[in-house]
């Protein structure tokens, strides 16, 4: 959890007190329109964001897994996988992602098999410079059982998705998009927040 500039104090002082940087956590879903919806609008003030609170902010995208989408899973391994090959294309990915994201809808895979929507995934992370082979071996699942006969193996970002998964319950986030700001949930942001809105939120809070 991060600790906000007024409780700096309540860190171990290195001889001085440092200035400590607001947190701004978005919990996402890559399927949930509401998440989209924030996520596309925060994304477009980016370059503002860092000009103008770059010190004093640091923006955290939180991978929130919602699973009456079965899909949602899927998609956020391929960004545990994008965040094993390039983390510094991670934003551009879920820009990518989210563009498409009906095509990940219940009604969208109903009949497509797992290791096919794997391919589609990667091909998105291809658009945005990865190597699409690499990304769909870590996503891959195997057709046939393990040495030990083990059916139940996931693929290479399973233990990944696991720590995030943990890491949403201890904090109780429920349903997405959730926001936090310097460690509590800030339920003042709504997804149908304006750039204009967003403007004026972060000049009030982040000082």
């Amino acid at each position: 959890m991060s600790v906000p500039p007024k409780f700096a104090g309540l860190k171990l002082p290195a001889g001085t007190f440092r200035k400590t940087q607001h947190t701004l956590e978005m919990y996402l879903d890559y399927v949930c329109p509401f998440s989209a919806k924030m996520f596309n609008t925060f994304n477009t003030l980016g370059p503002i964001i860092s000009q103008q609170y770059g010190p004093q902010l640091q923006v955290i995208f939180r991978q929130h897994i919602q699973p009456w989408h079965p899909s949602s899973t899927l998609t956020h391994e391929a960004a545990a996988a994008v965040l094993r090959l390039a983390p510094e294309k991670f934003w551009e990915f879920s820009a990518a992602l989210f563009k498409c994201q009906t095509e990940f809808f219940d009604v969208s895979l109903v009949n497509e098999t797992r290791n096919k929507t794997y391919e589609r995934l990667a091909q998105i992370a291809g658009s945005v410079g990865l190597d699409e082979r690499k990304v769909l071996e870590l996503l891959e699942i195997p057709e046939s059982p393990g040495e030990d006969g083990q059916l139940n193996i996931g693929n290479q970002v399973t233990n990944d998705i696991k720590l995030m998964v943990k890491a949403d319950r201890v904090v109780g986030v429920h349903v997405s998009p959730t926001v936090f700001f310097n460690g509590v949930e800030e339920r003042g942001i709504s997804s149908s927040f304006t750039a204009a809105q967003w403007g004026e939120w972060l000049a009030q809070n982040v000082v």
